[in-house]
This record gives C-alpha cells, sequence and structure tokens, in this order.
C-alpha cells in the first residue's frame, strides 16, 4: 500500500512538473495544429482521388488525422518522454541512486511517464482537435461509451509505447550514448503506429504484418476504437491486443533490466 503511494505521487509529481512548462506547451499545440492542417489536407486531396482508401471515408480519415494529433505528445509518437533521461542518469551513474531507492526502477519511470502523458493529453491532445473539428467535417462518436473505450485504449495504447521505448532505453546500460537508437525509435513509431497513413492502406500480407506489431497499438488501435471500427466483442479484442503488447514489453523490459544491472559496471559508479 506505501509503495502505491509512492507511486501515485511519482505520477502526480511528473504531472505538475509539465504543467509548469505554459510556453512550452503552447508552442506545442500551435507545432501539432499546424501539421494536423498540412495531413489534413494532404488527406483530403488523396481521399478525393482514391475513395474509401484503407476502409475509411474522408470525414473517418480527418478524424484519424486530429486523432493522431491529440495523441503525439502524450504516446510519445516521435520520440520524447523519459527515454533521454534514464539514459542520461546511466550514463553519469546517477542510476545507481535510483537501484537503491525502495521502489521498482521500471513501474518508476512508468509511473512518470504516465503522468507526463496524461498532462500531455489534457494540455496538447484536446485544443489541436478542436481547431480541426471548426474547419473539417470530423466524425467524432456521440456515444459516452465510445470515447470510455476511446480512453481505455489510449491508456493501453501509452503503456505499450513506454514499454517500447524502455527497452531502447535501458540500451545505454551497454552503448553509454543511446542517441542513434533513440532515433530508430522514433523512426519506427512513426512509421508503424500509423501516425502518417493509417496502417490499413497498407495492401496484403505487408500491411497484416504490421498491423500485428506492438507499434500498431500505440496509435491506429485508439483510433479505430475511436472511429467505431470495432463493435462489441471487437473492442475487448483491441483490448487485449493492446494489453498482451503491454504485457510482453514490460516483461522483456524488466528482464533486460535485471540482465544489465547484474552484468554491466555503470560508467562513473
Amino acid at each position: 500500500m506505501r509503495l502505491r503511494g509512492v507511486y501515485f505521487a511519482v505520477f502526480r509529481g511528473s504531472f505538475r512538473r509539465y504543467a509548469t512548462y505554459r510556453i512550452a506547451t503552447a508552442a506545442g499545440v500551435f507545432t501539432n495544429t499546424v501539421f494536423g492542417f498540412i495531413l489534413a489536407y494532404t488527406f483530403t486531396a488523396l481521399w478525393s482521388e482514391r475513395p474509401h482508401l484503407g476502409g475509411y471515408d474522408e470525414s473517418q480519415a480527418l478524424t484519424f488525422v486530429w486523432t493522431g494529433q491529440a495523441m503525439l505528445a502524450a504516446a510519445a509518437l516521435i520520440g520524447g518522454g523519459f527515454q533521454e533521461e534514464l539514459q542520461e542518469r546511466i550514463r553519469t551513474g546517477d542510476v545507481a541512486v535510483d537501484l537503491y531507492r525502495p521502489a521498482d526502477l521500471q513501474l518508476w519511470w512508468l509511473a512518470a511517464d504516465l503522468g507526463r502523458a496524461g498532462f500531455h493529453l489534457l494540455g496538447r491532445g484536446i485544443a489541436p482537435v478542436v481547431f480541426g473539428a471548426l474547419v473539417f467535417e470530423l466524425a467524432l462518436p456521440a456515444s459516452p461509451l465510445v470515447w470510455l473505450a476511446f480512453l481505455v485504449s489510449v491508456t493501453l495504447g501509452i503503456v505499450t509505447g513506454f514499454g517500447l521505448r524502455y527497452l531502447f532505453a535501458l540500451s545505454a546500460f551497454w552503448l553509454l550514448d543511446g542517441t542513434g537508437l533513440n532515433m530508430l525509435s522514433t523512426l519506427l513509431s512513426i512509421f508503424f503506429s500509423g501516425m502518417l497513413l493509417p496502417l490499413s492502406v497498407f495492401p496484403g500480407a505487408f500491411g497484416e504484418v504490421v498491423r500485428l506489431l506492438p507499434w500498431a497499438a500505440t496509435m491506429q488501435v485508439p483510433a479505430d476504437v475511436l472511429l467505431g471500427e470495432y463493435e462489441g466483442a471487437g473492442v475487448l479484442r483491441a483490448f487485449a491486443f493492446q494489453a498482451m503488447w503491454a504485457a510482453v514489453l514490460l516483461a522483456a523490459g524488466r528482464a533486460l533490466q535485471s540482465l544489465a544491472t547484474r552484468k554491466v559496471v555503470v560508467q562513473g559508479g
């Protein structure tokens, strides 16, 4: 019970930390909105030539765009979040202090990342969708249950994204400088999450494979939940897909963490 309070305090502290960066938040809202308009007009041109591409009509495609902008910072789809800070602590040896805390290293950073994501979902997620809805005809659901399912899916997507980024962050135990792998992580996320194009537009076996990868759980699945692409038990199957990848990645991160802390001598510590 006491440790739960610790993790909640970490979550709350991380939320409040990011809430203090008001100018950065305003700049992020502006950037997300501008990028959203660029993608929206691109999608409008594309869907006018290829109606129902990927199984979406134009309003659904535009909703997909603005959903992506709402989740961009929260799910750290183009980087950001905790991994650079953790890698720096590994490089300097400060991670040794973290390991002596009476709290699990992975859960500590997960709580911090959830606090960051929670703020960004509110601070940088809502405004771009509002701007998009004022200009374009979006297929936003009217049912509160769909919105609730969307929030559950977003949460599972954020945890899955954390699991992926935690694995990349732990590479610093061996590489010391994780810049290259961070860039690789961002590229994989941009392409395989559906941020630039819905994964359903990819044809054949390639499209089937990319929809099974963990990156699909970070954005494609939440967007499809919001668009009503899953009905009835399909929503539960979507949740199960995300939860499966979250569990697998967190377990892999815990195993790699155990290997790193037992086998690797931290530089400077």
